[in-house]
């Protein structure tokens, strides 16, 4: 494993946690000697995951579409900035150069990015692990939901199990370093998806 995308908020979101996570998860990043994929913003939670990966030492690559870079939040001090035409453009770009996908709190277009990439992995894309750094009980309501989405017979639970879970930074990128992908049935079908 070479490096992390983290999707995460634009904002600081209400609780003084988020960003005390966000700093935590791109220092440890960083000092576990793997590189650092986000979004390119030095703003909210983006900003401060950039800012302590990079005081860390990290590697950070900010993938950000042109034209958020006109309202000039690209973070400064990146050594990589890569600027694409689209959102779409961001996100392919943000999961080929990455092993793997952390969720810390956001909103609507960290939810989208996640649920797209675990989309890929459902479908066999690809074999990547994916979870959600859950901080202060931010995605409980979303587990719960999913759990629901599990028991209408909407979610497999092989596909329910791609997503790791986990208030501790420590204890994700470790299951990351273990996880091992279900076999994935690659013909969809009414018994199989």
């Amino acid at each position: 494993m070479r490096r992390i995308c983290v999707f995460c908020g634009s904002s600081m979101g209400a609780r003084p946690e988020y960003a005390e996570r966000a700093a935590e998860l791109g220092r440890m990043i960083a000092q576990r000697g793997l590189g650092l994929v986000y979004g390119g913003g030095n703003i909210g939670l983006m900003g401060v995951l950039a800012t302590a990966a990079l005081e860390a030492g990290g590697e950070v690559i900010g993938v950000i579409p042109e034209a958020l870079m006109k309202f000039e939040v690209g973070h400064p001090d990146l050594a990589e900035l890569r600027v694409v035409g689209s959102m779409h453009e961001r996100k392919a770009l943000m999961a080929d150069l990455s092993d793997a996908f952390i969720a810390l709190p956001g909103g609507i277009g960290t939810m989208e990015e996640l649920f797209e990439v675990w989309t890929w992995a459902q479908l066999g894309f690809h074999p990547k692990p994916l979870g959600f750094l859950d901080v202060a009980g931010y995605y409980d309501h979303l587990h719960t939901f999913l759990d629901h989405m599990r028991t209408e017979g909407f979610l497999r639970d092989r596909h329910r199990g791609m997503v790791a879970v986990d208030d501790n930074p420590t204890r994700l990128l470790d299951g990351f370093m273990a996880y091992q992908p279900p076999q994935i049935v690659r013909v969809i079908d009414r018994d199989t998806a």
